[in-house]
């Protein structure tokens, strides 16, 4: 994220003054202190890995970057101008993009080759040769991989003929019988690239298939934010609760496979709690249908980023603002509904986001004329540009979202504890003050990602307590408020129950 650096005029400071003082509507004069309830209703791997140490062959999930290797060509498979030519060959030394295949999964043993620009890989059956001609995989676009225990591999159709290299560098489905695993045409050595297998929604759901994936996550539900939760936040000094939700929620109790119904009754819980204790509720619309950032954090299936060029995705996600307007738009626990989370500005258009907030506006008025609608900002850019073109629609109770990480940027690997503070006090200051008052009439500004965590590694328990102070007063001058990422993980600092119990941070 570009860092804004400015100086406050004596008005400025004025105003800043009076945003500081000044209430949220609902929270009785005070502004949001928030905790995400991250990894509950979107499965977000790296928070809780052992909800995937279940699934069978579990390094083979969708989105997995795999190359394969001929043994007796010592040539890689490659697809042409990263599939572009429709041409399947295996005559490269080096392996690149054009050598790299995303999975899709259909089961333990089956799978479909995306290649880097988006086609699958494709044969006729037996004797044809492989091609790249698909952008939508069927059956002759699955393929069956037989695994040695030292990921030697044969690849075959599902009449049992097997790939293997020709004598023209092509891969034709012409071997004949069962082939060993000494150095031959049909035997590969796969490697995956990248060494990072994406844990998210879809890999759990269809990794693990239907029944257990739906013991796995309704025991996850039931357990991972509970009752007591809500009580000990409120407790604890929180006064809301922003919650990601996925877009199949709108489909429950029967969303489209792989997902899996339940997560709308556990949202229906929360509000529950949330009105028991007090407590407010963002909906927060983190995984949109094709994904508006490639991570797992959206669903995404493989990596790629199809939902600001598809209409018809963007309108099923406006279905969705619908949808959660219409249930909850009333609910005296709702606070807001956010709109999108985290868009990848290299992807998704500026004037589509645009266009998309603007009509998810206006759907939350029709339930609702008070809830406050959350607009994020696109990743690693500046909110600037954003915050006009809000600010210019001239609407009420509208919010941007911010993240703020001292992580993921080169810049902040070299920074010690000091610097690390230093840097919040000066540059995040700087640009909080400045979205704070650079229009009386914009949106409220929005902390609603940060963290107690740093690249910084050899952080004592005071240097971290002070890390905490410095964030908690700077979002604290936000003037939305801020909600912290997030309330559970098995990383200590990134969790705020953690944080509590264990003194760093006191609210």
């Amino acid at each position: 994220m570009a860092d804004i650096v400015g100086v406050n005029t004596v008005d400025q400071l004025k105003a800043n003054i009076s945003l500081s003082a000044s209430g949220v509507d609902g929270l009785n004069g005070e502004k949001v202190k928030a905790v995400n309830l991250g990894n509950w209703l979107v499965i977000e791997g790296w928070m809780k890995p052992s909800l995937f140490e279940g699934i069978p062959v579990g390094d083979m999930l969708d989105g997995a970057k795999v190359r394969f290797k001929s043994l007796s060509s010592n040539k890689y498979v490659s697809a042409e101008d990263g599939g572009s030519s429709c041409v399947v060959t295996v005559d490269r030394e080096v392996a690149s993009n054009w050598e790299t295949f995303r999975l899709w999964r259909v089961s333990q043993s089956e799978f479909q080759f995306r290649t880097h620009n988006g086609q699958f890989l494709s044969c006729g059956g037996e004797g044809a040769s492989v091609s790249v001609t698909s952008n939508y995989p069927s059956s002759t676009e699955t393929f069956s991989i037989v695994r040695s225990s030292n990921d030697r591999v044969h690849i075959k159709l599902s009449s049992g003929t097997y790939l293997q290299v020709s004598s023209g560098n092509e891969l034709k489905a012409d071997y004949i019988g069962i082939p060993e695993w000494e150095d031959n045409a049909a035997t590969f050595e796969m490697t995956f690239e990248g060494g990072k297998v994406m844990l998210g929604e879809y890999q759990l759901t269809n990794g693990y298939g239907y029944e257990k994936a739906t013991e796995v996550l309704n025991e996850h539900w039931s357990s991972y934010i509970t009752q007591a939760d809500f009580q000990f936040l409120s407790e604890n000094g929180i006064n809301t609760v922003r919650i990601p939700v996925g877009w199949w929620i709108a489909q429950d109790p029967n969303p489209p496979a792989p997902y899996i119904g339940g997560s709308l009754a556990a949202l229906d819980n929360a509000f529950k709690w949330a009105q028991e204790y007090n407590i407010k509720c963002i909906v927060n619309l983190h995984a949109v249908i094709g994904s508006q950032n490639g991570w797992e954090h959206s669903a995404s299936r493989d990596g790629s980023v199809d939902w600001g060029t598809s209409d018809e995705n963007i309108q099923q996600s406006l279905d969705v603002i619908e949808f959660l307007a219409s249930r909850y738009g009333s609910d005296p626990a709702l606070l807001g509904i956010q709109l999108l989370n985290e868009p990848k500005s290299s992807e998704v258009p500026f004037y589509v986001l645009q266009d998309y907030y603007s009509k998810g506006y206006n759907i939350v008025r029709k339930y609702s004329a008070t809830a406050y609608v959350i607009m994020c900002q696109f990743v690693d850019t500046d909110p600037t540009e954003l915050y006009h073109a809000i600010a210019k629609l001239g609407l009420s109770n509208v919010v941007l979202d911010l993240h703020f990480y001292n992580l993921f940027h080169p810049k902040f690997d070299k920074m010690g504890s000091t610097e690390n503070i230093e840097f919040i006090k000066d540059s995040r200051k700087a640009q909080v003050d400045s979205l704070n008052t650079a229009n009386g009439d914009g949106p409220l500004v929005f902390i609603g990602e940060w963290v107690n965590e740093w690249s910084f590694r050899d952080g004592s328990e005071e240097n971290y307590q002070d890390f905490g102070r410095a964030q908690l007063d700077v979002y604290g001058s936000a003037s939305f408020g801020w909600a912290y990422w997030s309330f559970k993980n098995v990383n200590d600092h990134w969790s705020l129950e953690w944080n509590i119990k264990n003194k760093i941070m006191q609210l």
